[in-house]
């Protein structure tokens, strides 16, 4: 038995096909999986006024029924955010492939970090773009 602990974080705003898969392979690397999102105020300072599309309740209450999942957290802050991988050192930090060159919070905390490569091209964003098209045009 493995008794990995894998962590997983980031917006979770529209839930797509991507993030499953990314919560279904952080299960097949480990045996507990956390996952952490971000609260809607910094939501709002990181991507603008018109995010999150879900609230924080709504967001939590979708990881929280994910099978794949085990715990669900949230932080306001990059500082938050830290304390809280250090609080679990978890054996694997798995993220998407858009963060393979970016500034990864809590490394240093984890055993390894791993990227997943983003699956179908799914991108909450590109979700949003799609309905807010179909809106105008539709």
């Amino acid at each position: 038995m493995q008794n990995d602990i894998v962590w997983c974080n980031g917006t979770f705003d529209i839930l797509h096909p991507g993030h499953i898969e990314l919560f279904k392979v952080a299960r097949s690397l480990g045996d507990k999986v956390i996952v952490a999102t971000d609260t809607d105020e910094k939501i709002r300072t990181d991507k603008g006024e018109h995010r999150p599309i879900n609230d924080l309740c709504y967001r939590v209450a979708m990881l929280e029924a994910i099978k794949y999942i085990d715990v669900v957290h949230t932080f306001g802050c990059r500082k938050e955010l830290e304390d809280l991988i250090e609080l679990y050192q978890p054996d694997i930090l798995l993220l998407g492939d858009d963060w393979r060159d970016g500034d990864v919070v809590g490394w240093e905390h984890a055993g390894e970090v791993r990227h997943l490569p983003r699956v179908g091209g799914y991108a909450s964003s590109n979700v949003i773009k799609k309905i807010n098209e179909s809106t105008v045009t539709g």
